[in-house]
């Protein structure tokens, strides 16, 4: 038996160093709020595609997670009810990543991506097995 980690654990895992990313900023004294914003739908995206290679599916190359959303609605449609969270987090993401003069993510909005992505990532962790971090088999 391989002691490699499965495919779609690495996404998790590298979702959770997004979400840990998210937590450090919002403790720094100066916050990057875009910054946060992007790491909030980097989560999400990451946990959408593990959610997808767990089931034996090639995700979709893109960022966005509308389009994710739908093919892991395709195999469980409650999740589509987070396309609203999942709508808002590509917006700010890809919005707050380039100079604009009309959109620079504050406090309140980097807070409300946080928030979002975390209803994201934590329902596609209650579809996943548990004991991501410890021995138990995927």
């Amino acid at each position: 038996m391989s002691n490699r980690e499965p495919a779609w654990r690495s996404w998790v895992r590298k979702a959770e160093s997004d979400r840990l990313n998210i937590a450090n900023n919002m403790a720094a004294g100066r916050v990057p709020w875009d910054t946060v914003c992007f790491h909030a739908q980097q989560a999400a995206e990451k946990y959408l595609k593990g959610y997808l290679v767990w089931r034996d599916e090639t995700p979709l190359r893109t960022h966005d997670l509308v389009a994710l959303l739908a093919a892991c609605a395709d195999a469980d449609p409650s999740l589509a009810s987070l396309e609203e969270d999942c709508r808002a987090l590509t917006y700010h993401a890809v919005g707050s990543r380039y100079p604009e003069e009309t959109f620079s993510p504050g406090e309140g909005d980097a807070r409300r991506m946080a928030a979002a992505s975390d209803r994201v990532c934590e329902a596609i962790s209650r579809r996943l097995p548990q004991g991501l971090f410890g021995d138990a088999s995927g």
